[in-house]
């Protein structure tokens, strides 16, 4: 699995082939360092660790600046393994090339944090829909969780309330519409977990 660190920039529109106005994802694609190369016989497995976006030395430890100092880099603030790399050294800079080949990418983050939130936003619920015969600011209330005396309790899994968001999200074959080298961007089409400025990995 070769891939990138990048950072989502935002997003804006560009035609394609055909014409079609397209909604695009914006994301600065590296550069990345190569910062740690494992192995199976040190490490008991094969990666590649890679190093994105610069990061102050008075703010990093000791042992981290050693780290970075062995592979002849900048602190970074985002670190990375990947598999599959080939006749990668350390210290070797990496960039948006890698893609250009490819016309699909699969891209991970993080999504936005909404807070606690109730089950009509969280799960979509509809509430009791109808707001008369009775009913009393029962629009946006769960419902019913489940029987009394059996089994008295709540089964897990159950969709109620709660934190919203904030989660480990991969958005899967993601057509690579245009690559600005010169500037290390990547074009992407749709949208991808986050909000502006969060960490991405760019997977092909």
């Amino acid at each position: 699995m070769q891939g990138l660190i990048g950072k989502k920039i935002g997003m804006t529109s560009l035609y394609d082939e055909e014409g079609n106005n397209v909604p695009v994802t914006v994301i600065q694609a590296g550069p990345c360092v190569v910062t740690q190369i494992k192995t199976v016989e040190k490490d008991g497995y094969d990666a590649v660790q890679l190093g994105f976006d610069d990061k102050k030395e008075k703010n990093t430890t000791k042992p981290m600046l050693g780290h970075f100092k062995k592979a002849g880099t900048t602190p970074k603030r985002k670190l990375v393994e990947f598999s599959d790399f080939e006749n990668v050294k350390l210290g070797d800079t990496l960039t948006v090339d890698i893609f250009k080949d490819d016309t699909w990418v699969d891209v991970q983050g993080v999504s936005k944090g909404k807070g606690f939130q109730g089950v009509v936003k969280r799960h979509g619920f509809r509430g009791v829909g109808d707001a008369t015969h009775g009913q009393h600011n029962r629009n946006r209330a769960p419902g019913s969780l489940g029987a009394s005396s059996y089994p008295s309790r709540v089964f897990k899994g159950m969709k109620m309330a709660g934190r919203t968001g904030g989660r480990n999200v991969k958005m899967i074959s993601l057509r690579v519409m245009k690559i600005i080298p010169e500037e290390n961007l990547l074009l992407v089409k749709g949208s991808v977990p986050g909000p502006k400025g969060s960490y991405l990995i760019i997977t092909k």
